[in-house]
């Protein structure tokens, strides 16, 4: 049986099996990186959905909104209420 390596040594990487153009001695931190470890939700937006917001204040704005009247049609809609919108 031959012997294998561990994982540790099998993650190091030889210097010379790097390409140049992989060199990371320029790499910085992620700068996003907390937002992301907070729980946020990324979302992408088809494009002409994101050309009618300028910002992502005014997506989320636009989302509340909405979410808002969801809440309120679901509470109307509530089974034994009767529908406003159906006439007997």
């Amino acid at each position: 049986m031959k012997n294998q390596p561990s994982k540790a040594s099998a993650a190091k990487v030889d210097n010379e099996e790097i390409l140049p153009e992989y060199a990371f001695s320029r790499a910085m931190p992620n700068k996003f990186a907390a937002r992301f470890a907070a729980g946020s939700n990324v979302v992408l937006l088809e494009p002409d959905v994101a050309a009618m917001f300028p910002s992502a204040t005014e997506v989320n704005e636009a989302l509340r909104a909405l979410a808002g009247i969801i809440q309120k049609n679901r509470a109307a809609h509530r089974p034994g209420r009767p529908n406003p919108r159906r006439t007997a």
